[in-house]
């Protein structure tokens, strides 16, 4: 994972804080943290529901394109419905983790920070997704600690996911997530995209724009715990 460890300006402090830091880390380690400093944020986005015409799909589509025009960031994007994960069954667990929940376990552990979007079903969270948040949250270490995540979400209701997103909070926030303070709630999203599947208004577009770019600056400022 990209390291971000700040430096006190003072000459004292300095020293110390980097004298303290090294002390923490093996050679090789700090030779491996050395390099991905300068590297890219890698940002991990899915979407919580499974269809191929998504409007969640959709909105994080858009959100991917603004994320590749910021010149530190790069996307891994996974999709649940290829994944394919079984229902949360403890016995399977005894058994063995299946495959696509330790892939994406890995995704996880290798990115800097989620960018999800997830639709609303009776209030609260779809399905698909819990199940794969529960699935993560069994492996050890566990993934999702200490990860930066941005919730958005898209219906075609009045409420544009609010209250999946509360859900989803309580959720992440008990996983240990450091969760933005704001996200991003597309409501009547059946009629916000143009054929081209970007966002028809200017406002709704430059609001996704700077909650990401927030974000963003958010997860950057945060100290990531070594890979």
């Amino acid at each position: 994972m990209a390291q971000r460890v700040g430096v006190s300006k003072s000459s004292q402090l300095g020293g110390w804080c980097l004298h303290s830091f090294a002390a923490l880390f093996s050679e090789e380690k700090l030779e491996e943290i050395g390099e991905k400093m300068g590297e890219k944020m890698n940002l991990l986005l899915f979407s919580g529901s499974l269809r191929k015409g998504s409007l969640n799909k959709k909105l994080l589509r858009v959100a991917e394109k603004i994320l590749l025009n910021l010149p530190d960031c790069k996307t891994t994007v996974a999709d649940l419905k290829e994944l394919n994960f079984p229902v949360y069954d403890a016995d399977i667990e005894v058994s063995g983790f299946p495959r696509s929940v330790e892939q994406l376990g890995q995704m996880i552990r290798d990115c800097d920070g989620l960018v999800i979007a997830s639709p609303e079903y009776n209030a609260s969270m779809a399905g698909s997704f819990k199940n794969a948040i529960d699935w993560v949250s069994r492996l050890r270490p566990m993934p999702l600690a200490e990860k930066p995540v941005l919730l958005m979400g898209a219906s075609p209701g009045p409420f544009g996911s609010i209250r999946a997103q509360v859900a989803a909070r309580a959720t992440f926030d008990t996983l240990g997530c450091f969760l933005h303070p704001s996200s991003f709630a597309l409501s009547k999203a059946d009629q916000a995209f143009t054929a081209e599947e970007d966002l028809k208004e200017a406002a709704l577009k430059s609001r996704l724009e700077e909650t990401i770019k927030s974000y963003v600056q958010f997860a950057q400022k945060l100290p990531m715990r070594p890979s």
